[in-house]
Parts: structure tokens; C-alpha cells; sequence
């Protein structure tokens, strides 16, 4: 961390260049370090897994190639933290579900992953996915938007916005975050 004009600012590279998760994690450092400039730079970062994972495991693993990407090409080594998002569908005892996979690394190389909650998904939206439709395109179809991945994102569309895919990520952030709050626990 930096200081800068009497604040320490935070630096941290964001695997997208997606606003809405740019903003999350924005967000989600501003609520755990209110008392710190936060900076991001995004920055392009592939997934090395399909443009709509299909399975827990490869959006999981989406989140992690992308903060490592980030980590791998920090130069400078100027970022105080790398992070990353990845967000999936799959189908589980309860039905077809959204989700998301968080991946943060410190500069130590210290990585933390967390997991959004589940936003269950009709089955007609699901049977599109397995066609190999992209769930933004899907719900650009259904609720006749344009780009709502960069907006509020299937979930707010769901949730009627009362829960947005900006809010989604940046709750999973901050939990993710916890093993670096408090390191004395998590050894």
C-alpha cells in the first residue's frame, strides 16, 4: 500500500474490464478498508474455461486463472491486490442455478476464494444455456434489455433489483477478504 496526500491508497488489478465487477471490488475494499483510497485498474484476464461455465468447478477455476493472469503480469509490482470474478451456472439437487466464484491474491501471492449465493434459474433459461447461449444474452432475450451483464445482471432482473450482480460479487468479496482481516486465524 501507498501513501498518498496523508491516505493510504490501495491498489488492486481487477481481471475485467467489465464495469460492474470493476465496481465490486471497488466496493467491496472501500467496505473493508473505509478509510483508504481505492484504486483499480482493470485489465484484460482470461478464464481459460468456456465464455459460460457450466459446472461449479470450472467457474471456480474461471475466478482463479484470471487473478492468476493479474498476479503473472504485474510488472511493476505495484498492485496491493489482484482480484477476480467469474460467474457460472449449474445444476444442483434443488435445480439450475447463477453463481459466482471470487478469487483475490495479496502481493504476497496469498489466495483467497469465496462464492456468491445461488440465484435459482428457470428451467427454459437453463436449457438455453446448454445450447450454448451466454446467460446475459438469454436475459437480454427474455426481458427485451441490452447488456444487462454489465448492468444489474440476471439477478437484479430476477430480484426485481433488489439484489444486483454488483451486490452479489461485492458480498462475496468481502467475505473472501476475511483470511487477510484477521491472518492470526486463518493459519
Amino acid at each position: 500500500m501507498t501513501t498518498k496526500l496523508g491516505s493510504t491508497v490501495i491498489r488492486i488489478s481487477v481481471g475485467s474490464t467489465n464495469p460492474v465487477k470493476i465496481n465490486s471490488a471497488r466496493q467491496a475494499f472501500l467496505q473493508i478498508f473505509p478509510n483508504h483510497t481505492i484504486h483499480c485498474e482493470e485489465m484484460h484476464a482470461p478464464s481459460g474455461v468456456a465464455d459460460q461455465p457450466m459446472t461449479e468447478a470450472d467457474t471456480r477455476l474461471g475466478a482463479q486463472n484470471r487473478v492468476r493472469h493479474c498476479y503473472e503480469h504485474n510488472a511493476d509490482r505495484d498492485m496491493d491486490f489482484f482480484v477476480a470474478m467469474e460467474g457460472g451456472v449449474d445444476k444442483f439437487e434443488e435445480g439450475a442455478a447463477t453463481f459466482a466464484y471470487v478469487a483475490i491474491m495479496s502481493k504476497e501471492g496469498e489466495l483467497m476464494i469465496g462464492r456468491s449465493a445461488n440465484l435459482p434459474l428457470p428451467e427454459k433459461v437453463y436449457q438455453r444455456l446448454q445450447g450454448d447461449e451466454e446467460l446475459g444474452a438469454v436475459m437480454d432475450d427474455l426481458f427485451h434489455t441490452d447488456n444487462i451483464r454489465q448492468k444489474g445482471g440476471a439477478i437484479g432482473l430476477f430480484t426485481n433489483h433488489v439484489a444486483t450482480r454488483e451486490s452479489v460479487y461485492t458480498q462475496a468479496l468481502v467475505l473472501a477478504l476475511a483470511p487477510s482481516l484477521h491472518p492470526e486465524h486463518y493459519q
